[in-house]
């Protein structure tokens, strides 16, 4: 099975915008949105719920008043003001540390894992199964949720018997992203032709080669900086980075975004359509290895 991850060193590339239209153009997969922060591929693909699953991460201290001797060591400690003055720990400003914990004379201290988010299992107004999750407002992300969330698509797609699942992937390099990556056939960078663009796609096809997976960048609005994409084009070259197209700036891609739906559905003429349409033949003539 080849899973095909699409990300991007930072936000905004459009990452999300390429994932939607390959949706629609590859057969025989699942999907998945990995960026949980942000899960918005369920915007346009408008899913169908099939089943909830509840997540649980994250320790939130508790002092035990009965076994309190009220010493306040774990005020003293916390580095994060969490605890009052009549040692009552606030959920929303602790971060789980477990100095409190540790330092308590009497023990007194518990830790609980809270429910931090939900993951959805769905089918897609085209039949293909696809898992998203949400985290509740407040609660920090990281790779658990990411793995859950790819767990449950693959899950999915060996019982349908489908041969890819293609991930949109969370911005940067940090755990989610390295969750998302980790495993993978290929990770797919989504990049726009800026300085710091350029600087960006980098850290990520650097992220990916730590981990042994293939690499390859798409240019995002590659017209609106015809020297900047060159260099881009040029750093691929230099390292070995597959090119699968370059996406001119489309000022309808935004109207597909505004009705719900991704560029190759709304403006299958446009010429981010065609681009998209080139660069999703490369994916399907993917074979795993």
């Amino acid at each position: 099975m080849n899973e095909i991850v699409i990300v991007s060193g930072k936000g905004g590339t459009g990452k999300t915008s390429v994932v939607a239209s390959l949706a629609c153009l590859i057969e025989n997969k699942a999907m998945a949105d990995c960026d949980v922060d942000a899960a918005n591929l369920s915007l346009v693909l408008s899913p169908r719920v099939r089943e909830q699953k509840e997540f649980f991460a994250g320790g939130k201290a508790i002092i035990m008043p009965e076994e309190c001797t009220g010493c306040g060591v774990c005020r003293d400690v916390c580095r994060f003001g969490a605890i009052s003055e009549e040692f009552i720990v606030d959920p929303v400003s602790c971060e789980g540390c477990g100095a409190c914990r540790y330092y308590c004379p009497a023990g007194a201290v518990k830790f609980t894992t809270p429910l931090a988010g939900h993951c959805f299992i769905c089918d897609t107004a085209r039949g293909d199964p696809f898992v998203y999750a949400e985290l509740l407002p407040g609660e920090e992300n990281s790779g658990k949720l990411v793995t859950m969330v790819r767990t449950e698509a693959k899950e999915k797609a060996v019982s349908a018997g489908l041969s890819r699942i293609i991930i949109d992937g969370p911005p940067g390099i940090g755990c989610p992203v390295i969750a998302s990556i980790t495993g993978t056939s290929l990770a797919v960078a989504v990049t726009e032709p800026t300085a710091s663009g350029i600087h960006d796609l980098d850290r990520i096809v650097q992220l990916a080669r730590h981990f042994e997976v293939p690499a390859a960048v798409i240019v995002n609005k590659s017209d609106i900086n015809p020297d900047c994409t060159g260099s881009i084009i040029d750093y691929c070259k230099t390292n070995g980075v597959q090119v699968f197209g370059e996406v001119p700036y489309d000022r309808e891609i935004s109207e597909a975004q505004r009705h719900g739906k991704a560029i190759v559905e709304y403006a299958p003429g446009s010429p981010a359509s065609h681009a998209i349409i080139g660069i999703a033949e490369h994916i399907k003539s993917l074979k795993k290895e």
